[in-house]
């Protein structure tokens, strides 16, 4: 499975790892809900199942996804600061007729 990063995303979530509540927890990307063609996402702390893959990031960060749900393979997690800040979590390889699937 793979999941990308961008830059402010990266530095966003180290923050978060960095305080109290992050120690010794991993973020979890996961479906929220699906309808039609697409899936929505979210990312909270969590730790690793018997169910779930450990992904490397090349910033540095490991993601947990659920293993075989395609929908999470390929995921990219971005966080932008311009026009506002907000995460967005989108898989490209599971974009069907344009809709993207987001957060």
């Amino acid at each position: 499975m793979k999941c990308k990063i961008n830059r402010n995303a990266a530095k966003e979530l180290k923050k978060m790892l960095a305080q109290e509540k992050g120690e010794g927890k991993i973020f979890r990307v996961y479906v929220t809900h699906m309808h039609g063609d697409h899936a929505h996402y979210d990312l909270m702390l969590d730790t690793p199942t018997e169910n779930d893959e450990v992904v490397p990031t090349d910033k540095d960060i490991n993601i947990i996804l659920e293993k075989g749900n395609e929908y999470l393979d390929g995921v990219w997690i971005q966080y932008f600061y311009v026009p506002k800040e907000e995460w967005v979590i989108t898989n490209p390889s599971k974009d069907v007729e344009g809709h993207g699937h987001h957060h």
